[in-house]
C-alpha cells in the first residue's frame, strides 16, 4: 500500500494532476483486471474442449448489420436536408413546425 498523502496540503492544481493520474491507473488496473480473467475463462474453455465463440458467441458486437432508414421527410427550401422521422426532429422542420406547418407538407 502507498505511503498516506496529505491531500489538505496540495494546491488545486496538483489535486486535479493526482486525480488525472488516478483515473488513468484505475483504467490501467481495470484493463490488466479483465485480461486476468478473461485468460482464465479462455484456458478453462480450452480445457474443457470448447473456444470462447463455442461458449459466448461471436467477438462482434451489436444487433448486426444496420440498415439506413429512407428519409419520410425533406426541406422544400433544400431538399438535400431529409429526415427519416425517427430520432430528433432537425431545425428546419422544428422552425417550419412552429409557424404552423404540418409535418405532412414534407412528406416525400
Amino acid at each position: 500500500m502507498a505511503a498516506k498523502i496529505n491531500l489538505t496540503k496540495m494546491s488545486l492544481k496538483d489535486l486535479l494532476a493526482l486525480q488525472d493520474d488516478l483515473e488513468q491507473e484505475i483504467a490501467n488496473a481495470r484493463a490488466r483486471e479483465r485480461h486476468e480473467v478473461l485468460s482464465k475463462m479462455e484456458e478453462m474453455a480450452q480445457e474443457a474442449g470448447f473456444t470462447m465463440s463455442d461458449l459466448v458467441g461471436s467477438k462482434g458486437r451489436g444487433r448486426g448489420k444496420s440498415t439506413v432508414s429512407a428519409a419520410k421527410y425533406a426541406n422544400p427550401d433544400n431538399r438535400a436536408e431529409t429526415w427519416t422521422g425517427r430520432g430528433r426532429k432537425p431545425n428546419w422542420l422544428v422552425e417550419k413546425l412552429k409557424k404552423g406547418a404540418d409535418i405532412e407538407d414534407f412528406a416525400i
